[in-house]
């Protein structure tokens, strides 16, 4: 037997050869397994961090609507917020704001109403304008910080920044920190008169 068949027959002989291919096979795929796998318990992580968040934002924001609200029970209820958040998510810092505007038509335009008399989409030459945040200036953005007064409209946001667990940076190419906004549109109870902005003149 010549060398050419010997050649042929050992070439013959490892095609028919399976052994290893599992091996093979699994080092294909396990990459991508491992990666979805990673992307699920991610997404499924933040969705979960997510509804927490927002359920206690919702509690949180119908309690600071009451007429017995104050500055410090609603730093109080900020830091439930956390404290809920916290417990599945240890090193998520949390934050908050509160932004309170007369009408729900002005926490949804934002902007100052004002008579443009001259229609040039500006508030100036004497126009007057309703100044919701009583600052004394016509602003684009009408609202005040804080929980407002008496049936005041409150915008009220968490938002919650962790680390990913996992690297799906590296293999997904995600950012490694997460952002979750979690907000609420609430009005405060009538428990007085509502405070009307003035009427100022734009310069």
């Amino acid at each position: 037997m010549n060398a050419a068949s010997h050649a042929r027959k050992a070439v013959a002989a490892f095609s028919r050869d399976q052994r290893g291919g599992a091996i093979i096979e699994f080092a294909v795929v396990a990459p991508v397994l491992i990666a979805f796998l990673i992307f699920l318990f991610e997404t499924g992580y933040m969705l979960y961090a997510s509804a927490i968040l927002s359920g206690e934002v919702n509690a949180a924001g119908r309690l600071s609507t009451l007429e017995t609200a104050t500055d410090t029970t609603r730093a109080n209820y900020d830091a439930r917020v956390t404290e809920q958040v916290r417990r599945l998510v240890p090193q998520g810092e949390v934050t908050f704001t509160r932004t309170a505007f007369s009408t729900y038509g002005l926490a949804q335009s934002r902007a100052e109403s004002f008579a443009d008399t001259n229609g040039n989409d500006a508030c100036d030459n004497g126009e007057s304008f309703v100044d919701a945040n009583f600052n004394g200036v016509f602003d684009l953005d009408g609202g005040r910080d804080g929980g407002g007064g008496a049936k005041d409209v409150v915008i009220y946001t968490a938002t919650l920044e962790y680390d990913r667990l996992l690297p799906v940076e590296a293999l997904l190419g995600f950012d490694k920190t997460v952002r979750i906004n979690a907000t609420t549109l609430l009005r405060n109870q009538p428990f007085s008169a509502q405070a009307v902005p003035p009427t100022r003149i734009c310069p």
